[in-house]
């Protein structure tokens, strides 16, 4: 099984992308999915949010006020590496572990939707293939503001505070170009998914797995046969 990522930019279509992929039965792991689970109440990372940003940026109900905690870490680079240094342990272990579930399903690859993919360079030496979805900026700034109702001043700082489309664009496997139709868009992602499937690099990874299951079941085999021989009779 091989991996592939899909990023972009804030707004720019990521999820519209990635539910092409589980239309054609393609397994999707959601960054953003985890990241709204991880920080659920009293969970591990709630509380070390609570510890470092304070009562004020929890709802009555105590989940997260995301808006008040985004307004906080946007306009402060400190604070967003500290909020990324209290969730992403949590959000990756999580996406280990439903890497390893589907591993053992025996898919020929699996879709991971992460759009801070490049910032972080987290995940980018696991991934056979990258996928970044572009649109046009004053499409891109639209869709932002219509979708949260930002200022078009906030949106712009949201949209600064990533790496840039063009640089995402050049560190790509794949463009998907999503500032036309949802029509155009599917195609373009359908595309994608063709010559994905057409790749033989699945066999490649589960040949290597299989050789080093094999080495470590034959070394296993050696030494439990070399100890029972160690062991003195008893007449």
């Amino acid at each position: 099984m091989f991996l592939v990522g899909v990023t972009g930019g804030i707004a720019t279509g990521k999820s519209s992308v990635a539910s092409v992929f589980r239309e054609f039965g393609i397994p999707v792991i959601d960054a953003d999915q985890i990241a709204r689970k991880v920080v659920e109440p009293r969970k591990p990372a709630w509380h070390k949010i609570h510890k470092e940003f304070g009562p004020e940026v929890f709802l009555d109900t105590q989940e997260l006020d995301r808006a008040k905690l985004g307004d906080i870490i946007f306009n402060d680079v400190e604070k967003r590496k500290k909020l990324n240094a209290i969730t992403h342990p949590d959000i990756y272990k999580e996406i280990y572990w439903q890497t390893f579930k589907y591993f053992l399903q025996g898919h020929q690859f699996i879709v991971m939707d992460l759009p801070l993919l490049f910032e972080t360079g987290h995940m980018l030496n696991y991934l056979h293939k990258i996928i970044v979805v572009i649109c046009e900026e004053d499409l891109q700034l639209q869709r932002l503001m219509e979708r949260t109702g930002f200022t078009e001043a906030k949106a712009k700082l949201r949209i600064a505070a990533q790496m840039s489309l063009e640089r995402k664009a050049e560190m790509a496997n794949f463009v998907i170009e999503n500032s036309s139709s949802e029509r155009d868009t599917r195609e373009q992602t359908i595309r994608v998914i063709n010559v994905l499937r057409a790749s033989k690099y699945h066999w490649k990874l589960r040949f290597i797995v299989g050789f080093c299951c094999t080495v470590l079941l034959a070394g296993a085999y050696w030494l439990r046969n070399r100890s029972s021989r160690s062991l003195p009779n008893v007449t």
